[in-house]
């Protein structure tokens, strides 16, 4: 029981201290909860209301990373929800399924207009599907949720090597860790452009430095 209580109490201070790593602008409509279900993802998050976002965290393996590593991966999805890049419940699913249920029966009416009005619905829902899960879509804005991360993690006092490093090393455990071939992909990927930035940042860095000083 006193275990269980400690943990307990492990996991408020983390979900305590994630909160203290918002930005002022977000911490009144940010939720940080514990993540509920088998097999749930390490760090998401959702909208919930027209004005509320959640960050579910499974807690079991957050512990597990490094304070740095868990911070880094928080700011990633900060910044997804700057960004606006966060999954909202969608209308097109429901719309595809009306448009499928109005073509049968139009075809069974033979109503040619309403028939091709039903047609009409499912290419366009179906076509807002496909955009919404475009793997590519989905990389790039992963990719530029992690740039925003080291942006968000020198805002908080980390130098930029060290903000490439931990995050860097987080998504390495990602890798590590993930037995699905097509998530564990699109995390090496995200690595690999970490990389070409880091190198890219540390160039910029060089040159600034070897810059004479103007008088």
């Amino acid at each position: 029981m006193t275990s269980a209580s400690s943990v307990a109490r492990a996991d408020l201070a983390e979900l305590r201290r994630l909160k203290a790593l918002l930005p002022p602008e977000l911490q009144s409509w940010v939720i940080i909860e514990p993540a509920n279900g088998i097999n749930a993802a390490l760090i998401t998050c959702e909208e919930i209301g027209k004005d509320e976002v959640e960050i579910q965290i499974d807690l079991a393996r957050w512990d597990q990373l490094a304070k740095d590593q868990r911070n880094l991966l928080f700011w990633h999805e900060v910044a997804r929800i700057q960004n606006d890049t966060i999954p909202r419940d969608g209308w097109e699913m429901a719309a595809l399924a009306i448009g499928l249920g109005g073509a049968v029966g139009e075809l069974w009416v033979q109503d040619g207009l309403l028939l091709l009005l039903a047609v009409g619905l499912c290419g366009f829902s179906g076509w807002r599907l496909y955009q919404r899960n475009n793997g590519e879509k989905i990389l790039k804005q992963a990719i530029e949720a992690d740039e925003k991360a080291i942006a968000l993690a020198t805002r908080f006092g980390y130098t930029l090597p060290n903000a490439y490093k931990s995050l860097g090393s987080a998504l390495k455990v990602l890798v590590e860790q993930t037995p699905g071939r097509r998530k564990r992909k699109r995390y090496e990927s995200r690595l690999r452009a970490l990389k070409q930035s880091a190198a890219k940042a540390k160039a910029r860095m060089r040159t600034t430095q070897d810059e004479p000083m103007t008088q």
